[in-house]
């Protein structure tokens, strides 16, 4: 059906088209406080390294690659398996139109059926009102997805000669047993 949005698998071929969609992020925002961009290598080695075990994950319409998300470890120490970090970039021409979110709700979807039961947001905000190269339309889009903050660091990152804050975010989505069972790897 044209014009329908579809979620599949990312593959090490989309590296190319995901880093044009992050590029400007770096380049032209505070939304992630890289600042330099990566290689194209470097970037596929990213995707391939976070592929092992978690879902990375491509939105289309009409054949042409949107956006992505993905998930990765939090913390990375053993008793934080049941918990990760994700993380969603879309092209800019390409918001406000439900890719971030149906690309959320696969990645949950996903996470969930691995054993996952708390999904973390790292998100910049301004640390004033009014910025050029930030706004909070991250953390609003995460808090109606159900994300609700739990942390703030305050003047964290400088980016652009400015200092921005830092937001945590948190969703629970599965039941805490005292023994869980291992977080299995993502398999498509």
């Amino acid at each position: 059906m044209e014009n329908e949005i579809r979620i599949r698998d990312a593959v090490p071929s989309d590296a190319a088209r995901l880093l044009e969609i992050y590029t400007c992020y770096i380049t032209d925002t505070a939304v992630t406080f890289e600042t330099e961009v990566p290689s194209a290598d470097a970037f596929r080695a990213r995707m391939e390294k976070t592929m092992r075990r978690y879902p990375y994950l491509v939105a289309e319409r009409d054949g042409a690659v949107l956006g992505y998300a993905y998930a990765g470890p939090f913390v990375g120490r053993a008793a934080y398996d049941w918990s990760c970090e994700t993380t969603v970039y879309l092209d800019p021409a390409a918001r406000r139109h439900g890719l971030g979110r149906a690309l959320y709700a696969a990645l949950e979807t996903a996470l969930g059926q691995m054993g996952v039961r708390n999904l973390y947001a790292c998100i910049a905000v301004p640390a004033g009102a009014e910025d050029p190269y930030l706004d909070r339309a991250s953390a609003d889009f995460h808090a109606r997805l159900g994300y609700r903050t739990v942390g703030v660091f305050r003047q964290c990152g400088c980016k652009f000669g400015r200092w921005y804050d830092m937001i945590w975010m948190e969703k629970q989505i599965g039941a805490h047993a005292p023994d869980p069972e291992p977080v299995r790897p993502y398999r498509p």
